[in-house]
């Protein structure tokens, strides 16, 4: 997806480094993301959730808050209510930039703050929160015994994964006096909580105090045995896809045109990283999956295969043409099940070939459910040989490759 690099003034005036990843075509909504504490933008599930997003049609701005990632300024003397404000600044030059947030995401502390930074932000209409505490006082506990040194000598040099940071008492004591509480309760918007189960840094039981402070509409997904900071790409790409089922619901319909960068019948392949075998596949700007490999083969194995996919296609339309006789004849038929396999073999015909060839076989096993008599399951053995992707696998088709236009 494309994506620019913006900076805005954050609450102290100091330069905050963004990314705004935008979608291929006009935006159908936006969206803000809150990194977790001491992270920056540029984390895993920050780049999983913003790609995901954008393949849906919606902009997504993350920024590094004071004094971390790109972003100038001292995080020593930064504090929660400053991080609040750093969103606040955020979402208006997204304002500025496209429009103001639609949905507001966070992760870990960044959960915590864009709660609290909610009301503020009156056009979002959606939250979600990853692996946040119910309080941001929460965060007290991975400074440890350092707190007492903070808050009798005023500050003390804190190690947080594996990097020092100067804290100070500001932040102790605001980061204590804040309650989310009635901030939660009062939220009147869409709520997701995604959480582990397992999360070591910030249990379960945050995710529960948040869920029962809030007021409906909201939603928890369990995030399984994924760590606090997604490391794990499937964990990751897991959480960008449920963000992008469940805000699809909180948003305005896409207009009925279509926009040129996703024309009508067009299936647009992206690598989701420089790296790696895993595809973002967008059919028509509106329906979305992924593809991928084993990883045997240098794959992560997050998403079917394209020869999988392939067969998923011929499954579908043996299925639908098959229902659709059914439904014209007026066939009993009460359920069906399609199962395709494919592989190589040689053809029968080779073994005089200097070089044997092989074709692809597609092994089709169809299961048909109802009080259906003798004839009626051979005429609807018969029709799946005129699905229609059957009949493009059998015959012979033409490939045209040419270079993109200038973009």
């Amino acid at each position: 997806m494309p994506e620019r690099r913006i900076e805005f003034p954050g609450h102290s005036g100091a330069m905050l480094a963004a990314r705004l990843d935008m979608p291929r075509g006009k935006p159908r909504a936006t969206a803000l993301f809150a990194h977790c504490f001491t992270c920056s933008k540029d984390i895993a599930a920050a780049r999983a959730i913003a790609a995901t997003l954008a393949d849906l049609g919606i902009a997504v701005l993350r920024f590094d808050f004071t004094g971390l990632g790109h972003s100038q300024g001292e995080f020593a003397n930064t504090d929660f209510s400053s991080n609040v404000e750093d969103l606040v600044e955020a979402a208006a030059c997204l304002g500025r930039e496209i429009a103001p947030p639609a949905i507001l995401i966070g992760h870990s502390l960044g959960g915590a703050a864009v709660l609290a930074a909610a009301r503020r932000i009156p056009e979002s209409r959606a939250v979600v929160t990853i692996g946040a505490p119910a309080e941001p006082s929460h965060v007290l506990h991975a400074l440890g015994a350092s707190v007492e040194t903070i808050r009798e000598k005023g500050q003390s040099e804190v190690t947080l994964a594996g990097r020092p940071f100067i804290i100070k008492r500001d932040f102790v004591e605001d980061i204590s006096e804040t309650k989310l509480r009635e901030a939660i309760g009062s939220l009147r918007k869409a709520l997701l909580i995604l959480h582990a189960p397992r999360d070591e840094t910030v249990g379960i039981d945050n995710a529960s105090a948040i869920f029962h402070a809030a007021k409906h509409p909201k939603s928890f997904v369990s995030l399984d045995d994924a760590d606090h900071l997604l490391t794990r790409s499937e964990d990751a790409e897991y959480a960008a896809s449920v963000i992008g089922a469940w805000v699809a619901r909180y948003l305005d319909r896409p207009e009925t045109g279509r926009d040129l960068a996703h024309p009508e019948g067009v299936v647009r392949s992206v690598e989701a990283e420089p790296t790696g075998m895993l595809q973002r596949i967008s059919v028509d700007g509106r329906f979305h999956l992924l593809a991928d490999e084993p990883v045997e083969v240098g794959g992560s194995d997050m998403g079917p295969t394209p020869y999988q996919l392939l067969a998923a296609a011929l499954a579908a339309c043996t299925s639908i043409t098959l229902r659709m006789y059914a439904e014209r004849k007026n066939i009993p038929l009460t359920g069906l099940t399609v199962d395709v396999s494919h592989s190589k073999s040689h053809a029968d015909d080779s073994e005089e070939l200097e070089k044997p060839r092989k074709i692809d076989r597609f092994v089709r096993v169809i299961r048909l459910e109802g009080d259906l008599d003798e004839n009626q399951r051979a005429g609807l053995m018969r029709i799946a040989d005129l699905c229609p992707v059957h009949k493009t696998l059998e015959g012979s088709s033409e490939i045209a490759t040419e270079p993109a236009g200038e973009a």
